[in-house]
């Protein structure tokens, strides 16, 4: 059965930086944008701003949604991830709450755009989206609840 990961990341900007997570995978250390799965019971935002506040200790609302991507890993794992922007005034202290999260940066877009350190193409990626200034509104992602009855 296909079943495709649903995740959420977050492009975080402030005076001219993006914010980067690094996490050790097989002995290497990896760049992504704050970002993972979408838990049971959560909207699409909500998962977003909890994982931006779980790997960075970071506390924000998005304020667009920028793209979602349909992306297929060298393993074969399908991916749809959801990438919404974070616009901060200023560059503020990260306090990592994710085990997996080893720090995190403050980087410039050539420098996520020329890392050979990216945990998926995805970044580099995401990093271009956010470039061309297109934005949409968060009500693009509507969250829809049916009343559920039990009787199908």
């Amino acid at each position: 059965m296909f079943k495709p990961h649903v995740t959420v990341a977050c492009v975080v900007h402030a005076q001219g930086k993006f914010l980067v997570v690094e996490e050790t995978i097989r002995g290497k250390a990896l760049w992504n944008q704050p970002a993972g799965h979408l838990e049971a019971d959560e909207t699409l935002l909500q998962a977003a701003k909890r994982e931006l506040w779980e790997e960075t200790g970071i506390r924000a609302e998005p304020q667009h949604f920028l793209r979602m991507h349909q992306w297929l890993a060298p393993d074969r794992t399908p991916f749809l991830r959801f990438l919404f922007a974070v616009e901060l005034n200023e560059m503020c202290a990260t306090e990592p709450h994710d085990s997996d999260i080893d720090c995190c940066h403050w980087v410039t877009a050539d420098e996520i755009l020329n890392a050979s350190n990216l945990r998926s193409p995805l970044v580099a990626e995401s990093i271009r989206c956010y470039q061309t200034g297109k934005r949409l509104p968060l009500e693009t992602i509507a969250e829809f609840n049916w009343p559920f009855t039990g009787d199908a």
